[in-house]
């Protein structure tokens, strides 16, 4: 009986291998033990799937622009890419990273370090100090980034604590590089007033400071129509050519600069002033004179062994302490 059953069974094998395929009625149902066809694989690198994903994640509804950037390879994590996701609503932003597996398939929230190396080098690489006014002692460990709007008023108090402290604490130990993020759609006149500041530095370096405190102290009667006149009856009693900087200040001669600064702090995801960075690490807001000298000391006494941030010259530089 057994061979009989086996003969029978491949017998309807064959007759159903050589039968062509008889098509499903409409609405009829898989047969029973039919796997369904398996669904499109979705993958964090294609854009949109991270972008739906990620407004589900953050909670981000549609008032949220959400930026889904190109994929680069994770260095301290082979086998990942690195996603910025930029979030945005009116002058508010902030950026994450994602990393996601090469499959696509599953991301990751979060920081990645190599212990070996400075935790912030990404932030290294993309502050550019050459070139920028600055104050302190080339060679110093602690190398300090400030991102500022000469018409804000948390700048204003930030730049008097820096001028009347800093130095004074720390004559070689650090080193302040300025850099200009007017907030245009908020303060008006803060972009022409960072471009006559460059303005001042191109002709003469050392009279940027003393352009620094000065358009900081009278913060409150400059207006975007009284400006030029402003700074033109500030430069008198400087040694600075007038005629110069006032052809300098009409032909917008330092916006190209000031849009550089622009361009570099959006990349490291500044949207405030002011806005701090110390050896690389992020510091947004103002801050007080005791929260930052505590953060000074700590990098100091770090970099006396790790020796990954700083620079590495041996000069000295003096400031004159704000308003004087």
């Amino acid at each position: 009986m057994v061979a009989r059953w086996m003969m029978m069974a491949a017998c309807a094998g064959a007759a159903l291998a050589q039968a062509p395929p008889k098509k499903a009625a409409a609405g009829a149902k898989p047969a029973a033990g039919a796997k369904p066809a398996a669904k499109p694989r979705k993958s964090a690198l294609d854009k949109a799937t991270l972008e739906a994903y990620v407004r589900h994640l953050n909670l981000w509804g549609p008032q949220i622009t959400v930026e889904i950037g190109e994929p680069k390879p994770a260095e301290a994590l082979p086998g990942f890419s690195e996603v910025p996701v930029k979030a945005s609503q009116g002058v508010r932003s902030a950026e994450v990273t994602y990393l996601v597996s090469k499959d696509g398939g599953h991301i990751v929230r979060g920081d990645v370090f190599n212990v070996a190396d400075n935790p912030f080098r990404a932030e290294l690489k993309k502050l550019k100090t050459e070139f920028q006014p600055s104050l302190g002692t080339p060679g110093a460990p602690v190398v300090m980034v400030l991102f500022s709007d000469f018409q804000c008023s948390f700048c204003k108090e930030e730049a008097k604590m820096l001028r009347d402290n800093l130095l004074a604490a720390y004559p070689k130990q650090v080193r302040l590089y300025f850099k200009d993020f007017p907030l245009e759609q908020i303060h008006p006149w803060a972009k022409a007033a960072a471009s006559a500041g460059r303005c001042v530095f191109k002709q003469a370096p050392a009279s940027f400071w003393d352009y620094h405190d000065w358009i900081f102290e009278n913060q409150a009667s400059v207006t975007g129509e009284n400006l030029k006149n402003k700074v033109l009856d500030w430069a008198k009693g400087k040694s600075l050519d007038t005629l110069q900087l006032s052809r300098c200040i009409d032909s917008k001669g330092g916006d190209a600069d000031v849009e550089k600064n622009i361009s570099e702090g959006r990349s490291l995801g500044v949207a405030q002033t002011p806005f701090m960075f110390i050896n690389g690490r992020r510091l947004p807001g103002q801050l007080s004179w005791p929260d930052l000298r505590m953060i000074i000391d700590l990098e100091i006494e770090y970099q006396k062994t790790a020796k990954n941030a700083g620079e590495d010259c041996g000069c000295d530089l003096s400031l004159p302490v704000f308003g004087k």
